[in-house]
């Protein structure tokens, strides 16, 4: 349409309604057979003129009625039998309105026209309005909810079923701006428009495919949606939007270029549809993985971050992590992290935060110079999704010692101690794990201590963030094998702080709590009086041996084993009934729980008559079991333990009952040697 005609659009309103309900001519005080009579004399009124305006340029009666209609609203001479007293009176008349708003969106009279065209008219009226139509601002909520509460929204839709090409274009036009409103989309899927859409990737015209592509890009972004679309086979099609024909994107003919928009709409299609876990499988059996490595290489930024941020959300499955790494697409996520686009830089930053789950996914970040760019985005703090997915990378990758060295010679350290405050808690997430597996190095830990990194860490214990607390407990129970960090800690309450988080509900938390205190108190100064000091301590901490969790089990097994060390310590354990606590859990076939477990039991038996009440509480039989693990740390604590039980003549002849001298050859010998050890 001609953007120099009289049609004076109204500045968007302010006010945000949720409903806009239709209002009839009798609910606005006009007898309904005015209104009848108004759209009789409209439409024999065009055909009358249909000869005289024939030189228009449109060559159909259509256009000069909604040129009418336009000089109407731009506050000319209304057409005949509309007076303008009528019609001012039509717009002063109050539409139903939803519960908290009390004014109608500035374009609703014009959109009200709009859709009668588009009901009643031809097919070239229906292109005049959709022309119209696409003057409106499609993107403000008011015109959005008008459009759909007057019947456009529906109408718009059954466009698509139509043959006539034009309808079909501008419908999706449309409808592809306004279904980046949530409640929009939400209704187009009622209204089965998705079936609609689907349908229409399958035509011919590439401008159809690459409009229902993006407008089911639109909608897929709640579960229902998605569902709908892997249920009509809609992952598929998408797919095959993908292959643009093309070998070399980045010389690309006029010809081409079509095929290659179509295969970017396609692509955010299926960046929408990948959330969903089933739909990353689907693409996966839809042969997609390929074509989004061959656009991965395309040198158009529209396209790569799609493209990226597809692989970003499929990655979270292991064979897409696979299938990148063998593709050889780790080096193209690297290659675009040193793009100019911020952007760009976050989805391939998080997409080989997900994929460094792998070792050689993380050792090619390492071959292609990645680890560098990843730091040099720190410098890029303003922008925290950005700050969020370098910072997640670096985390990931620095699990391996040897990317650990390379970040160390771009100072990664030192610069991710001072994002350890003020910062989003997902970057604060990201950074106390990237803490916690750099100080997996002993050389590191001192460090750490140094560039001031503990007292932010120890602050960070009092926020509720599980995966933070998860990550901080982490890292300082690293740091705390070094003498100073550990003073550092004391110092600053810390291990009163850790012990808290065992009041957490969370198991993860309960768990990385209680390995943090084992180091905590291996490395304490006095750490027997330090243990003590914390009142009601010990009781949470054997209240914990009642849980569910292998994992918290295990760590708080070991924590006891620290703890037991201290005779007084043990004294107070005894009392307080850790002996029929530990005795129940021998039942458990988890090696590692197994290991700590029969740890916590040879440290307990050094007291008192804890060796016959082990004996009583009959856990001596289900530790010889224990023997027949293949983990030859199960086998070191068992035997350790065992000794210790074989202090008493009722235990021996239990052992030797279950067949403790039946057990295999090595077992016996690593037992013998053990025995020999614990005389000496």
């Amino acid at each position: 349409m001609n953007k120099q005609q009289d049609f004076a659009e109204k500045p968007p309103s302010t006010h945000k309604c949720q409903h806009v309900e239709s209002v009839d001519g009798e609910e606005q005080g006009q007898p309904q057979r005015s209104y009848e009579q108004q759209k009789k004399n409209v439409h024999e009124k065009t055909m009358h003129q249909h000869k005289a305006f024939s030189r228009n340029r449109y060559g159909s009666p259509c256009f000069d009625l909604l040129s009418m209609y336009r000089k109407t609203s731009a506050g000319a001479i209304p057409v005949e039998h509309e007076s303008s007293t009528e019609s001012e009176e039509e717009e002063e008349q109050p539409a139903r309105r939803p519960e908290g708003s009390t004014v109608q969106p500035p374009d609703y009279f014009q959109i009200q026209n709009l859709v009668k065209y588009l009901e009643v008219g031809d097919q070239k009226a229906t292109v005049l309005a959709l022309c119209a139509m696409m003057d409106l601002n499609l993107m403000e909520e008011t015109c959005q909810l008008a459009i759909r509460d007057l019947g456009g929204l529906q109408i718009l839709l059954n466009l698509l079923d139509t043959k006539e090409v034009r309808c079909k274009i501008g419908s999706l036009k449309i409808l592809r701006k306004m279904s980046h409103s949530m409640q929009i989309s939400r209704t187009i899927v009622d209204m089965r428009g998705l079936q609609r859409l689907v349908k229409t990737l399958e035509s011919p015209n590439r401008d159809l495919q690459a409009l229902s592509a993006e407008t089911i890009a639109n909608v897929a972004r709640f579960h229902r949606a998605r569902k709908i679309v892997r249920n009509l086979d809609g992952i598929q099609k998408l797919v095959k939007l993908l292959d643009c024909g093309t070998p070399n994107l980045a010389q690309v003919s006029a010809n081409q270029e079509k095929d290659v928009e179509v295969a970017r709409c396609g692509v955010l299609a299926l960046w929408s549809c990948s959330k969903s876990r089933k739909n990353k499988e689907a693409i996966r059996k839809a042969g997609g993985i390929p074509l989004l490595g061959r656009l991965l290489k395309s040198p158009h930024v529209n396209m790569l971050i799609p493209v990226v941020g597809t692989l970003q959300e499929c990655s979270s499955e292991e064979s897409y992590r696979i299938t990148i790494q063998t593709e050889g697409m780790v080096k193209d996520l690297v290659k675009n992290l040193r793009s100019d686009d911020d952007e760009l830089q976050m989805h391939c930053a998080s997409a080989i935060f997900k994929c460094a789950e792998e070792k050689e996914t993380r050792d090619l970040v390492r071959k292609y110079k990645g680890l560098q760019q990843l730091v040099s985005l720190l410098d890029k703090a303003h922008n925290k999704q950005l700050l969020a997915a370098a910072t997640g990378a670096i985390w990931k990758c620095s699990i391996s010692t040897d990317n650990v060295a390379e970040f160390q010679k771009h100072n990664a350290l030192q610069t991710l101690v001072g994002l350890l405050t003020d910062q989003p808690e997902e970057v604060l997430v990201n950074v106390a794990g990237a803490l916690g597996e750099f100080a997996q190095v002993p050389a590191i830990k001192p460090t750490i201590g140094k560039c001031g990194g503990i007292k932010p860490l120890v602050n960070l214990l009092i926020g509720t963030n599980q995966a933070l607390l998860v990550n901080v407990t982490k890292a300082l129970g690293a740091c705390a094998t070094d003498k100073d960090n550990m003073a550092i800690i004391q110092q600053l309450d810390g291990v009163r702080l850790v012990w808290s988080l065992l009041k957490k509900p969370s198991p993860d938390v309960q768990s990385s709590a209680a390995w943090a205190l084992c180091a905590c108190i291996e490395n304490a100064k006095d750490s027997g009086e330090m243990v003590r000091s914390l009142i009601g301590g010990l009781e949470l901490i054997l209240n914990l041996l009642k849980s569910t969790s292998n994992e918290v089990l295990a760590s708080v097994c070991a924590a006891i084993a620290k703890i037991a060390r201290d005779e007084e310590n043990l004294t107070l354990l005894t009392a307080l009934g850790v002996i029929p606590l530990l005795a129940k859990l021998t039942d458990t076939t988890d090696d590692r729980l197994r290991h700590h477990l029969a740890e916590a039991i040879y440290y307990c038996c050094m007291w008192g008559n804890n060796r016959e009440s082990f004996g009583e509480a009959q856990a001596v039989a289900p530790l010889v079991r224990f023997l027949k693990s293949k983990d030859t740390a199960v086998h070191l604590s068992t035997a350790k333990a065992l000794y210790q039980l074989s202090w008493v003549p009722e235990n021996i002849i239990t052992m030797y009952k279950r067949g403790v001298m039946k057990v295999s050859c090595s077992v016996l010998s690593l037992l013998f040697l053990v025995l020999i050890n614990a005389f000496l």
